[in-house]
């Protein structure tokens, strides 16, 4: 892939830089402020961005606005977020779009270099992938609807989609068959009120409603 690397610190930036491209990437431009971030997008056109949230000029989530600009200019541009906190309304934000191709991962995962390798592979496949810190929280039962309609089963299956995990993972994962991950999921759409489309794409929806719930 032809990827962009957006991060503030030099360190970290030229970490990241090696470290993509030893997984056989390109890296089209690295860059260390927001600005820069989507005036390199505009003019090299990647096949996946990674940035930082908290970047120049002001140092708050600059990172994540131009994440979010970026994906509004070049929709289904894959972006993966790092961050050094949890926050759950980053990944709302970034999900907002409902396309996939999205993921928001903690700096500290970047050091298992198998789970970080097979998150920019899973964006890159129009897949979306929350750190599991952010799913852990999202494990804690809403009090609202349509999320409340869930049974416990169907909560741990939406949060291991949330992950980015396959359908396959998913039922290794929680030891039963393809075809009860199929049920759970296809009861999970018809619960949080998710019409008839791409799977991918209500997968997508369906980690949004949760977030927002």
């Amino acid at each position: 892939m032809r990827l962009i690397v957006a991060e503030d610190s030099v360190l970290l930036r030229e970490g990241l830089v090696r470290l993509v491209q030893e997984m056989g990437h390109v890296v089209v431009a690295a860059v260390g402020t927001a600005p820069d971030l989507v005036a390199a997008v505009a003019a090299e056109v990647p096949d996946a961005v990674v940035t930082d949230v908290r970047m120049p000029p002001e140092l708050t989530d600059d990172g994540l606005r131009a994440a979010v600009a970026i994906r509004r200019a070049h929709p289904g541009l894959p972006v993966l977020v790092l961050s050094q906190y949890v926050e759950q309304s980053y990944a709302r934000d970034l999900l907002a779009d409902g396309g996939g191709g999205v993921g928001y991962l903690l700096k500290d995962r970047v050091t298992d270099l198998a789970g970080f390798a097979d998150s920019l592979d899973r964006i890159a496949a129009g897949g979306s992938v929350l750190d599991p810190a952010v799913v852990a929280q999202l494990l804690v039962v809403h009090d609202r609807s349509p999320l409340d309609r869930l049974s416990a089963r169907e909560r741990e299956v939406l949060a291991l989609i949330a992950e980015g995990l396959s359908n396959q993972a998913i039922g290794e994962r929680l030891v039963i068959t393809d075809g009860a991950v199929e049920k759970h999921i296809s009861n999970i759409f018809t619960k949080l009120d998710l019409p008839p489309d791409a799977a991918a794409h209500r997968r997508v929806q369906a980690v949004l409603a949760w977030l927002q719930g």
